[in-house]
């Protein structure tokens, strides 16, 4: 099971139009439909600021929106201590905090998280520096990260 990053899913809806492809949305759907594939709510809501439309058709798939529980919350500030975060002394250049949120809502769930925030090789010196993919590798956080185009290919389905 995976649980979607707003930005996966925005990648996804604006490089993959559904008129153009809709095979790959239809499978998307019904992979949302099986509750094979969630979103954190606090992500759909991002989605929801930034791309209405998707948001609208995430609905109509019926798409299940994760919330976030005391636990979640508990998980997600155990890592922002990690990071060294103090209150809201976010790195503009790091995670903020709805993306702590998501990674311990993929924690919770034991999910796979979709997302597609840049790749670090190295991680930053300033651990406050780092992006999702690199706070997922993190062995006090260990949850499998993977971009859109990883999912697909890694499904092995066929669309045409």
């Amino acid at each position: 099971m995976q649980v979607f990053d707003a930005s996966s899913m925005i990648y996804a809806w604006d490089n993959y139009p559904v008129e153009q492809f809709p095979g790959l949305w239809g499978w998307i759907a019904s992979e949302v439909n099986a509750r094979r594939l969630m979103m954190p709510g606090v992500a759909y809501v991002e989605v929801s600021a930034g791309t209405p439309d998707c948001s609208d058709w995430l609905l109509q798939a019926n798409l299940e929106r994760l919330e976030v529980t005391n636990a979640i919350v508990q998980d997600a500030m155990r890592i922002k201590r990690l990071l060294g975060i103090a209150g809201d002394a976010y790195h503009p250049k790091g995670v903020g905090e709805n993306d702590l949120l998501i990674i311990a809502t993929a924690r919770a769930y034991g999910y796979e998280l979709v997302s597609n925030e840049a790749i670090q090789n190295l991680p930053p010196d300033v651990p406050s520096k780092r992006k999702i993919p690199s706070i997922c590798a993190m062995p006090e956080v260990a949850v499998s990260c993977v971009d859109f185009l990883q999912y697909i290919r890694r499904s092995g389905v066929v669309f045409g």
